[in-house]
């Protein structure tokens, strides 16, 4: 079952929300020193926005460890076996891991300040972490191959589109991965269905950029794939376009999140806050990410969120069955 974001959003009005004045969770709003960031997000985006944190907070500079959601998480396991996981903050399109290190208790409560300007779907009910960012998974199609493109999932499990759709790795992807549990808990899909999307052969890429790619090159005119990708492909001239599926869509929030034994956890809620304030969710809007607050805007081309079906989903229930459902996945497309 799809929900629309509209009633998600629960704006309080478009006043001003007032700081946390203190308590667990709250920043402060001064710090200093150095906070250690893992992320999985791009090189060159990650350091837009820490260019701009540092226009705001000139005193804390932001170290980086780059690696995707696997690599990250091997790390962290690392570090842990040893004392302590040694970052601040841990940035990740992977809701499903932030769940289980919460329940591991390897996170510290952090509450944002402007919390009631951003949408439900954002905000960990338990207060451990916040999501930065919209990211769903949708249809892309090249605009020269396909010239009456799917609207719906159910539409890739017919005949014509046999050997023509890609998707990426769930066991290499962290979104795909999410992808698969939140498909096999849709009544209206489930493992029928992706038992049938298995049966068109679809071609598994490594990740969703190369998804991406391929569909707008046209070797495989149909892909399964992260929204803002296709965006910033179309952006560029490439015959690539979305199709948001009837049914509703998966989608990530990009969950960040302050570890529990952060060396600077002031400093490491201040740069959390700033990923989701007014300004930090208009970076976002311009590397074309969907926000989680509605007065950012949306990126050139891409719908508002209000707009969007998003699929209803229990985050306890996906990570629980994302195990088994990756494996019933790979089953099925391989």
């Amino acid at each position: 079952m799809a929900v629309f974001a509209a009633g998600a959003l629960g704006l309080a009005g478009c006043s001003e929300p007032a700081a946390p004045e203190s308590g667990e969770g709250a920043a402060s709003s001064e710090a200093s020193g150095e906070v250690t960031l893992y992320t999985s997000e791009p090189q060159a985006k990650i350091d837009e926005i820490i260019a701009a944190f540092n226009e705001e907070q000139p005193d804390i500079e932001v170290k980086v460890f780059r690696a995707g959601t696997g690599d990250l998480k091997a790390r962290i396991e690392a570090e842990r076996s040893t004392g302590a996981v040694a970052a601040d903050i841990l940035l990740a399109a992977d809701v499903p891991t932030f769940e289980d290190y919460k329940d591991q208790n390897l996170f510290q409560e952090f509450e944002p300040s402007e919390a009631d300007a951003l949408s439900d779907v954002a905000i960990d009910p338990d207060g451990f972490y916040v999501g930065t960012r919209i990211i769903p998974t949708v249809i892309a199609y090249n605009t020269t191959e396909i010239t009456e493109p799917p609207t719906s999932w159910a539409e890739l499990t017919e005949p014509e589109y046999a050997d023509r759709i890609i998707l990426p790795n769930p066991d290499v992807s962290g979104a795909a991965a999410f992808n698969a549990a939140a498909w096999s808990l849709q009544p209206d899909l489930g493992e029928e269905w992706i038992e049938q999307l298995g049966a068109n052969n679809p071609q598994v890429a490594e990740s969703n950029g190369p998804v991406s790619q391929a569909v707008a090159e046209g070797s495989r005119p149909v892909g399964i794939v992260v929204d803002y990708l296709v965006r910033d492909l179309a952006a560029q001239g490439s015959p690539i376009a979305v199709s948001y599926p009837d049914e509703g869509v998966p989608y990530i929030t990009q969950p960040g999140a302050v570890f529990a034994d952060a060396p600077n956890p002031e400093a490491a809620k201040l740069f959390l806050d700033f990923l989701v304030s007014k300004k930090g969710q208009e970076i976002a809007v311009d590397q074309s990410y969907l926000p989680v607050r509605e007065d950012a805007g949306s990126p050139e081309g891409a719908p508002a969120l209000a707009d969007i079906a998003l699929f209803d989903q229990d985050l306890e229930a996906i990570a629980a069955s994302r195990d088994d459902a990756v494996a019933t996945f790979n089953e099925a497309v391989r």
